[in-house]
């Protein structure tokens, strides 16, 4: 049924829309909800048509005449959730479970017995599927997950599926309902695949008394739709689908439809597409409705399949037809979805899976052979990193057929180990002296071998990032933001601040004036600089950032990767030459285990025990927990017993996720990285702030970056804890980067923005974060001079290698001498002297060892074993 009844098509309006189907022109929302509405012989026309798409997709995947299904057995984790559907009736409450004899989850001998029974019968999809959060509406779910060990129902849904791995050879499909991005890091290496049905995007059946989604906080369309883009973001091939006759209008079927478009173009990560059609149940709310017929869902299964393309996987429920399965492979579908020889369908308890030998006889009937698929789509089997987690990989190795990406029909589900390499890099890698030789020979290629495919779909992408790009209008008086910035900064308002963001000429000096007078009376007239190494210990990365040009692929000429032996080399050398510091920071290799980085800091540590440790950015510290299914705090409180002295406040970025998610595809969202920024901070391990800008990013983007910032520390300050060291400006470079190479970005910040960003940072942090650094390494000798007379006191670090902007196409060189470093400060009529990571007074030895070796460093650091 639906919901408030649009006018019929006019015969015009239809006759035109199904010819613009006929002749595979896009539809748009008005023409696909007349499409939903056809009948009769204008249903056989769009069908027909739809067909015809469906069959180029396959003749282009290369299975023409296949239609698929996944052999699954159906394991229900726990039937309490904190949603209220009034629809359905998989979901229960506590206390009818514990008449029935049952727990609140079920526990592991429940969970293995039945995939170790559908290993018997051939099975190879563990299909979980569970109650969003229950733990958060129900006391006794939050109890059984304490006495057991676990906390949260995430965790048992990842212990879990590591133990149908180890212990039976299913590959586990995940249904746990609304996931963060944490979520999806924490789950993507125990599932190569998982799902959630976004089911509408009609807000006021959400939003309504009444509707069926009131009083169910995950299924808000907003919430979901983020999930789906999360989804895609951490390269996880994922299912989705509508579930239609709720009570939804034509539009709004339409508008859902559309919806999944947008994400499927953007992230290449919709493996397949659900369209459920609406069944009422006994003791629901929704008991009284009618259920979607059969022509409504033949009509949305062609629509669908005319809106997503012949690529698509579409799938229709068989057991949700009355064997009506010839009129949905007509309509377009290419695949059945998972069918048990075991378990029933949970959801869907009165319609049980057909025979699998019926369902391939009646899609013969329709001329397709019926084969079968893992739960994971043959694409994303055959793309490999980074969809599938290297743990997972030899499970879908062990049953898949390597030519087609299809399940090996002779394939017996056995349990193969799933677990941490026990080793960090025990070998190096690849071009391992490219911190010397990204000066002298460059870079191999301006970009990756992968270009076209990891970083989304760059036409979706330029239409998300137009609007952002737009200047803001400009109603501050600037001469009344100038006089409120020299009389007291931390009364800026936000319409001051902005205007201030935009000054140029006179006012521009001024503006950098009135930041240089309170540097000066804030930190002195000292310009500060560390004697530091930059250890960037593997260049491979597949986590899709567009602004970077330092990620490869493990295959990529430019690709390396260091041992252990050779971080602590490079720590050892950098100390002989008078070294307070090391950062470290690389990829998200995916070969890389969570404690790797522990061990590089412990080799560090080992060798040179008096090096300060400034290592690992927000992203790998999610990175690191995640994969050893530790909390944000334990990773941390274990990296700093390792070693962890301090973090840089690098994967920032721009801390707005309208630009965050143009810039980057797969990183850590704004409120992950305060998260653990924040825990860093109470732990006692201080960090540095930093900001790039001038790419997709436009002021009113660095106000509200500098202002978080600055209520991070101020919150940081009231409760005792240090926070922050600095804020470092990182100028987008362009040369290389991805996006601007895609010509989506600008070609980085102008002189003007480079003097605004640093003078409105030393405003805008003010009094909290009290050092501003500006960056030679993206600036060279004179951008840095003069950034410092405009409000920053900190020139960073003789860095000794650096590839990260170079490979970018910064031009400025990876090393400055600390006589280098001098004759900047001069430039700025400033005295310079040397800090630590902390903005401590460096050790006479250690300033003995610098002064001895300064202006050598190349020759003294020839990194052994290269």
């Amino acid at each position: 049924m639906l919901g408030t009844m649009t006018d019929s098509p006019t015969a015009n309006a239809m006759r035109r829309a199904l010819r613009r189907a006929r002749d595979g022109v896009a539809l748009d929302v008005t023409e696909a909800a007349v499409l939903l509405q056809a009948r009769g012989d204008d249903l056989s026309d769009l069908t027909a048509s739809a067909a015809r798409v469906r069959d180029a997709g396959l003749e282009a995947a290369g299975r023409p005449g296949i239609i698929t299904y996944s052999k699954s057995v159906f394991i229900p984790l726990t039937r309490l959730c904190r949603d209220k559907c009034h629809y359905c009736t998989f979901v229960t409450v506590p206390g009818k479970l514990r008449r029935a004899g049952h727990g609140m989850f079920m526990s592991p001998d429940e969970v293995l017995d039945i995939a170790r029974r559908g290993a018997e019968l051939g099975c190879k999809e563990a299909l979980i599927t569970l109650g969003d959060k229950p733990e958060d509406r129900w006391p006794e779910a939050r109890a059984w997950l304490e006495a057991e060990g676990y906390d949260d129902t995430i965790a048992y849904v990842r212990a879990m599926s590591i133990r149908i791995l180890e212990e039976t050879g299913l590959l586990p499909h995940l249904n746990p309902g609304v996931m963060t991005w944490t979520d999806f890091q924490r789950l993507k290496p125990v599932a190569p695949s998982m799902g959630m049905m976004l089911e509408t995007t009609a807000v006021r059946l959400w939003s309504e008394p009444g509707g069926p989604h009131y009083g169910s906080p995950d299924k808000e369309p907003a919430v979901r739709l983020r999930v789906l883009e999360d989804a895609g973001r951490s390269s996880v091939p994922f299912t989705s689908g509508l579930l239609i006759g709720i009570g939804e209008t034509y539009e709004e079927r339409a508008d859902s439809l559309f919806a999944l478009r947008r994400v499927a173009r953007s992230y290449h990560g919709i493996q397949e597409l659900i369209i459920q059609n609406f069944r009422a149940k006994p003791d629901t709310a929704m008991r009284g409705m009618p259920d979607a017929e059969l022509d409504d869902l033949i009509a949305t299964v062609a629509v669908a399949r005319h809106i997503m393309g012949p690529s698509a996987c579409l799938q229709a429920p068989p057991n949700l037809v009355d064997a009506e399965y010839g009129r949905l492979i007509g309509a377009g579908i290419d695949d059945w979805g998972g069918v048990s020889p075991l378990t029933p369908d949970h959801v869907n308890p009165e319609r049980p899976w057909p025979q699998i030998d019926e369902l391939a006889a009646r899609s013969a009937d329709e001329g397709f052979q019926l084969r079968e698929r893992l739960c994971v789509y043959p694409e994303f089997v055959q793309r490999g990193e980074p969809w599938l987690d290297p743990r997972l990989l030899p499970h879908v190795r062990a049953l898949s057929d390597g030519d087609t990406g299809l399940a090996d029909p002779d394939a017996i589900p056995s349990g193969l180990p799933w677990q941490e390499p026990d080793e960090g890099y025990v070998a190096s890698s690849g071009r391992t002296d490219l911190h010397r030789t990204i000066d002298t020979e460059g870079r191999t290629a301006d970009r990756r071998d992968d270009f076209d495919e990891v970083y989304g779909d760059w036409e979706a992408l330029r239409e998300q990032a137009a609007p952002g790009m737009v200047p803001s209008r400009i109603d501050g008086d600037i001469r009344t933001a100038l006089r409120r910035a020299a009389d007291d900064p931390t009364k800026l308002t936000d319409d001051e601040a902005l205007a201030l963001l935009h000054a140029d000429g006179p006012a521009l000096d001024a503006l950098c004036g009135i930041a240089d007078d309170l540097r000066a009376s804030v930190v002195g007239d000292d310009v500060t600089y560390i004697v530091t190494r930059n250890i960037n210990f593997t260049n491979v990365c597949y986590t899709g950032c567009r602004f970077c040009a330092f990620a490869q692929r493990r295959t990529d000429a430019d690709a390396y990767t260091l041992s252990l032996d050779q971080v602590a080399d490079r720590a050892a050398q950098a100390w002989d030459v008078g070294a307070v510091e090391v950062c470290m920071q690389g990829g998200i290799h995916p070969d890389l285990p969570g404690t790797a980085y522990f061990d590089i800091a412990r080799a560090v540590k080992k060798r040179v025990p008096g090096m300060h440790v400034h290592a690992f950015s927000p992203m790998e510290v999610v990175n690191g927990a995640t994969r050893t299914g530790m909390s944000i705090r334990d990773w941390l409180t274990a990296a700093k017993e390792a070693g962890l002295d301090s973090m840089p406040g690098t994967a920032a970025e721009i801390l707005d996720d309208e630009v965050r998610w143009i810039l980057t595809k797969g990183k850590l969202p704004t409120a992950t990285w305060i998260e653990v920024i924040e825990t860093a901070h109470e732990l006692g391990l201080r960090s540095s702030s930093t900001m790039m800008y001038g790419h997709v990013d436009q002021p009113r983007h660095w106000l509200g970056h500098l202002r978080t910032l600055a209520g991070m520390q101020e919150k940081a300050l009231a409760k005792g804890v240090e926070g922050f060291t600095e804020f470092v400006t990182l100028p987008f470079i362009h040369t290389n980067a991805p996006v601007y190479l895609a010509g989506i970005a600008r070609p980085g910040p102008t002189t003007r923005d480079n003097r605004a960003v640093t003078a409105m940072a030393r405003l805008l942090l003010h009094p909290h974060i009290r050092n501003i650094q500006t960056s030679w390494v993206k600036l060279g000798t004179e951008g840095a001079a003069e950034m410092l007379r405009s409000g920053a006191n900190d020139l960073g670090g003789t860095l000794m290698e650096e590839t990260i902007s170079r490979m970018a196409g910064s031009s400025y060189g990876s090393y400055r001498s600390v006589k280098d470093l001098i004759a900047i400060a001069d430039a700025a009529g400033r005295p310079a002297r040397p800090r630590t990571t902390l903005y401590g007074e460096v050790p006479e030895e250690r300033q003995r060892a610098a002064t001895a070796s300064d202006g050598h460093l190349p020759r003294l650091l020839p990194v052994l074993g290269d």
